[in-house]
């Protein structure tokens, strides 16, 4: 057995389940890490190609302008989805408490 699998495995059920939350909150924040970056390569993508017609030396202020409004509302756009996801989330979570009875199930 890997040393990881017997970490995991040892100790009582109140440090396994401290070590389960640890993992859990890992892996939920390379998946925040993950969509943070995609969102930061659509962006400078989709901007860009929509603003930056004649690539240069130098941005002329329309295009800083452009640049600029559509970064503010990919990053706009983001901010409705994460609400309304981890909202979703939330109220999913809630139901599974009420549907057994106080008790999270894992």
């Amino acid at each position: 057995m890997s040393d990881f699998l017997r970490g995991a495995l040892s100790g009582t059920p109140a440090d396994r389940e401290a070590k389960k939350q640890q993992l859990m909150e890992g892996v939920r924040n390379q998946v925040a890490l993950q969509s943070a970056q995609t969102l930061i390569n659509k962006i400078t993508d989709n901007c860009f190609e929509k603003c930056v017609t004649k690539p240069g030396t130098s941005l002329g202020g329309s295009e800083e302008r452009c640049l600029g409004q559509c970064m503010e509302r990919y990053m706009e756009a983001f901010t409705v989805v994460s609400r309304a996801y981890t909202n979703r989330i939330a109220k999913e979570r809630q139901s599974q408490l009420l549907n057994t009875g106080g008790v999270a199930l894992h």
